[in-house]
């Protein structure tokens, strides 16, 4: 009787151990190593992860076949049949998790890269606006702005030939080194190299001038000042018996100056803080889309640049590795 009772409780625990993993497992994430933006040739790893414990890993290139069972991907020199959309999941007993994230891998270098510029300028004062211009001379119609240290695009609008990147209202957040790139929506895995890095500085010059040349003008009315008032004395008789007619056309004298002096300065510091207030004033807040206009006949993209591993013949590509388009 004990046994068939201890049996039964056995049987208990099982049945609550796999009612317990019928729940929803949670899904894994799915990360590039160091970055989802490869160069050409240039080595990256997938990385897959799960809660602890876990039975299997797979890896998957989404629009193909292929897949590997393992968590970790290492693509030693990274080909343009790489890049693509990425997902993992993972298998715990019979259960299988939801799929991550999906991962774009982007292959960089495949084209030359476009230019970056800033109208009217890389330096802003806070509050300004400030628009960021990339441009090629080749038929993309897509383009990507990064900023260092954020994680992804900071937009991506569709234009041919180049873009717009409108920033309003610059806070000092908006300070830091940007670069753009080009591609196709035909071939949206496969972009152009970096442009050269643009360094946006936010400044604080439209405060700073108006108060240094303050300082400056009130340093000149105390030098005046002290200027007039030893000539005054000067020129004031050293007997007291002599007349006071000269001393006090001097003191008159010294007085309008200062006067006219004091006059100059407050209209001066008044348009000084009319010209501060006008730059600060803030614009409307809207975005100017450019309008699209008929352009002549695209010229051919670009051919895509070789990479070095199709001339060595010994280097593995990545298609030893099942991931192909």
């Amino acid at each position: 009787m004990s046994a068939f009772l201890t049996a039964l409780f056995c049987l208990g625990l099982c049945l609550g151990h796999v009612q317990a993993q019928s729940g929803p497992l949670p899904k894994p994430s799915l990360q590039a190593v160091p970055s989802s933006l490869v160069p050409l040739e240039k080595p990256v790893t997938l990385r897959c992860q799960g809660p602890p414990g876990v039975d299997l890993y797979r890896l998957e290139k989404l629009s193909s076949n292929n897949y590997r069972d393992q968590a970790v991907l290492l693509i030693p020199a990274m080909k343009q049949s790489a890049a693509g959309r990425y997902r993992c999941s993972y298998q715990n007993g019979s259960l299988w998790s939801p799929p991550s994230d999906q991962l774009e891998l982007v292959a960089t270098g495949v084209f030359p890269k476009p230019s970056l510029s800033a109208q009217p300028g890389p330096a802003v004062s806070p509050g300004g606006d400030v628009t960021l211009q990339c441009q090629t001379k080749y038929g993309f119609d897509q383009f990507a702005l990064y900023k260092e240290g954020d994680p992804g695009p900071y937009k991506n609008p569709e234009r041919w030939y180049r873009a717009s990147f409108p920033i309003t209202t610059v806070t000092a957040a908006h300070s830091g080194t940007y670069r753009c790139y080009s591609f196709s929506r035909r071939a949206p895995y496969l972009w152009s190299a970096p442009s050269d890095p643009l360094e946006l500085v936010v400044t604080e010059f439209s405060l700073a001038f108006p108060e240094a040349t303050s300082k400056l003008i009130i340093s000149l009315t105390n030098k005046v000042f002290t200027t007039e008032t030893s000539r005054s004395i000067t020129a004031s008789p050293k007997e007291s018996g002599s007349p006071a007619g000269p001393s006090r056309q001097y003191y008159t004298k010294g007085n309008l100056v200062r006067i006219c002096l004091g006059a100059v300065i407050l209209i001066l510091l008044a348009g000084f803080l009319a010209e501060d207030w006008h730059s600060r004033r803030k614009r409307p807040r809207h975005r100017v889309r450019a309008v699209q206009r008929p352009l002549p006949p695209l010229p051919p993209l670009p051919q895509p640049q070789k990479s070095h591993g199709s001339q060595d013949g010994g280097r593995p590509d990545v298609h030893s590795y099942g991931f192909c388009s």
